[in-house]
């Protein structure tokens, strides 16, 4: 019901921009007799392209001497020509994504915008802009791009809004009062890791809300175990919110007899997700009001709500009827369940399509003959399994595609064949999480073979799996899309059928005891024909030999890591050419020599470079600067003996951490007016820098600027309120002179 609420909302709004006049095809507006695009608008879509990094061509058609009304992704007023509708939606699991700076100020030129999305992009460690100016906006969404920050109070200011979407990003502290200016909402979405406080009241007055989430990103908080700080009263009473059909609440609030009174009068109610309600337990008004209703949902999220068997009882005591139920998801993840509550969900089953029980008390054997008919995700991760569970035919469901088993102490014989098998079983399965359990031979990969036929991800991470991966996984498993073999002790050559499987997209072998040389792994397999692989990590095993120049015909790469191997010999540039996509590169801990050119312009613009140790010569590297999107930069420990180039230092007002240790830069540090938004972690221990430490240094987090001559600190330190974020601060073996000041109070986060 939710996404079907989300296509027909979508297919309205698009229904009432098209009355106003947009037009939403892609005619050229010459050919058609319809308005050209504006000039002005023209020009401040390309500005806010400039900062955009768009790896994968989605704004290829984003040309100077085109008429913007026909360049993809953008729709304008067919009679005005005026810029209206802007879908910049990615996707970041399968591609295409944006990735970059976010330019808002360009986009305020677009004054009669009305629907800009942004979601499904990578836009990591960026600040959610406060879209001042944009007074007809009335779709706004940033979901999952990984932007972070806090909800900026300024939203509120967009009184024409009807759709608000932050789901699935990093976003801490309060949610803003002005949210509740917003009048016209019909979808607010404020889904945030790490908020905090209460609820506000005037939240309260939406009337036309349909949708509310806050606080809910319920994958992540199971899987990284992840909680906001969400709490205080419900503020909802009876009449508000009366058109909710999805409410999403997530948080240890203080709830009352009264807002189970309120809860109670939401009569469209469709989609209820209480996660993180620690005390519903003891609310026997809200435990009976959430039993009334289950009759009206489709889904229903308790995760994390301490919860015993007799709670799930008494939420379905009068349903013994599969036909009295219509739930199609069911999360009761993170509880004190035991297998009676499974028996008891088996006899409401008829309609279950999702159903996640991790981390509860529950026992899972062969006895209970559980089956499913419409389940299509199970997730009994942390759930006790007996050994013999997989043994025969394990068919809960013959529609089930995902399965998630994390930690559930699995063993070897939990998965032998007998004769009595049938055969692919498990048809419909497309991806399986066995991680973290105490595997440690191969017969799991026997038992898949013999189960699946259609196998797209497979987590195999953190096992004990031992000695060779056999030739027969790379002819069974040639469905694989995702293979994660991480943390476990395989050992011998990294094996050549992974070239032959042709589906292949990400392979994690990190953490293992692999060998063999580096060259003979490309050249052995048939990569070098089928260059579709995004992540590679053979990071932290024993591969050997120098990286050969054919790596670069792997084109589509976006993350390679390769760091703690005992790679050694020279990486230039050709390595590198074809790597237009890389945004993650890690070469660490090796025995490389990189040999770049002081004017080498790279393919790639990188959000995270790792090359700790790789002898990256005398000179500072002056390529760095035209990586304009950096986050996380590690050049420790390379014997750099030059002077840091002030360029440089402008890049810290968007790095989150900074490793330049172990080197031998030299000279001052200018003392330039800059602001670090992102309160890096900077380490500049054991080199030569010397004279004053300028201000904008003191805006870290973390400052560490041991073993150099750094001569003056405190004459400026004294009520410089730029240092208020300061936690840790490492002076040590400098050559400052003189008393300490009395100030240091001043800086109360420091810790000593």
């Amino acid at each position: 019901m939710s996404a079907y609420f989300l296509k027909s909302f979508y297919l309205l709004l698009l229904l009432s921009l098209l009355t106003s006049g947009i037009s939403v095809t892609l005619k050229n507006s010459r050919e058609s007799g319809e308005a050209k695009c504006i000039e002005k608008d023209r020009q401040a879509l390309l500005s806010f392209k400039e900062g955009l990094i768009d790896d994968f061509g989605m704004l290829s058609t984003w040309t100077n001497d085109t008429d913007c009304c026909i360049w993809k992704r953008i729709h304008c007023n067919h009679q005005t020509g005026h810029v209206q509708l802007l879908d910049l939606q990615g996707n970041f699991d399968e591609r295409p994504y944006l990735r970059g700076a976010i330019n808002v100020t360009s986009l305020i030129h677009l004054q009669y915008l009305e629907h800009l999305d942004l979601s499904y992009n990578y836009f990591f460690g960026i600040y959610i802009p406060d879209f001042m100016g944009f007074t007809n906006l009335r779709y706004l969404s940033l979901s999952h791009s990984y932007f972070t920050g806090r909800i900026p109070s300024k939203l509120g200011d967009l009184s024409q809004l009807r759709y608000l979407n932050l789901r699935h990003n990093y976003l801490w502290g309060e949610v803003p009062v002005q949210i509740g200016n917003l009048k016209l909402l019909q979808y607010l979405d404020l889904g945030g890791f790490f908020l905090s406080g209460k609820i506000p009241f005037q939240i309260g007055s939406l009337r036309k809300l349909q949708y509310l989430s806050i606080g809910c990103n319920y994958g992540e908080i199971k899987r990284y175990n992840i909680s906001n700080s969400l709490s205080g009263a419900i503020p909802f009473q009876i009449g508000n919110l009366p058109l909710l059909h999805t409410l999403r609440l997530c948080g240890n609030f203080d709830i009352k007899a009264k807002d189970a009174k309120w809860l109670s009068s939401l009569h469209s109610l469709t989609v209820l997700d209480l996660t993180s309600l620690h005390n519903l337990s003891s609310s026997p008004q809200w435990l009976q009001t959430i039993s009334k209703i289950i009759p009206n949902l489709t889904e229903l999220r308790l995760a994390d709500c301490n919860l015993l068997d007799i709670d799930i009882q008494s939420l379905f005591h009068s349903r013994s009827s599969n036909n009295s139920i219509s739930l199609t998801i069911l999360d009761l993840s993170s509880n004190m369940l035991t297998s009676s509550t499974l028996q008891l969900l088996f006899n409401i089953s008829l309609h279950l399509q999702e159903l996640y029980l991790p981390q509860n008390s529950i026992s899972l054997s062969p006895s209970l003959c559980l089956y499913f008919p419409s389940l299509k995700i199970l997730d009994l991760s942390y759930v006790k399994l007996a050994s013999s569970m997989f043994l025969g035919n394990f068919n809960i469901s013959s529609k089930l595609q995902e399965l998630h088993l994390r930690s559930s102490g699995l063993i070897d014989r939990s998965f032998l064949v007998s004769s009595t098998s049938t055969t692919n079983s498990l048809s419909s399965l497309l991806h399986i999480d066995l991680s973290s359990n105490l595997l440690r031979s191969f017969s799991i990969f026997h038992w898949l073979s013999n189960f699946t036929t259609n196998l797209r991800t497979l987590h195999l991470d953190s096992n004990l799996l031992e000695g060779s991966i056999p030739d027969e996984f790379g002819k069974s498993m040639n469905s694989l899309e995702h293979l994660l073999l991480s943390n476990n002790k395989l050992k011998g050559k990294v094996p050549s059928f992974f070239g032959r499987m042709f589906r292949l997209q990400v392979l994690d072998l990190s953490y293992n005891k692999l060998n063999g040389e580096f060259p003979s792994f490309i050249q052995n397999s048939s990569w070098c024909r089928r260059p579709i692989f995004r992540l590679l990590d053979l990071s932290y095993n024993q591969i050997t030999g120098k990286i050969p120049e054919s790596i670069r015909l792997q084109s589509e790469l976006e993350i390679l890591y390769l760091d703690g191997n005992s790679l050694e010999g020279d990486v230039t540039e050709s390595h590198f050419s074809n790597f237009s996509k890389l945004h993650f590169l890690s070469l660490s801990y090796n025995s490389l020599s990189l040999k770049f050119s002081s004017s080498w312009i790279p393919p790639f613009r990188l959000n995270y470079l790792f090359l700790a140790s790789c002898k990256l010569g005398k000179t500072f590297p002056n390529w760095l600067q035209t990586q304009s999107s950096l986050i996380f930069l590690d050049i420790s420990d390379n014997g750099i003996s030059d002077s840091v180039p002030e360029w440089f230092w402008n890049k810290l007002q968007t790095i989150y951490v900074l490793n330049m240790s172990h080197n031998y830069l030299i000279g001052s540090i200018p003392n330039m007016q800059l602001m670090l938004l992102y309160r890096p972690s900077i380490n500049l221990n054991s080199n030569k820098f010397e004279g004053e430490v300028p201000f904008f240094l003191l805006q870290a987090s973390e400052l560490l600027l041991s073993k150099n001559n750094f001569s003056d600190l405190f004459s400026f330190f004294c009520g410089n309120v730029t240092a208020a974020n300061l936690a840790t601060l490492d002076l040590s073996d400098n050559q400052i002179k003189g008393q300490l000041p009395d100030c240091w109070k001043c800086v109360d986060r420091l810790l000593f």
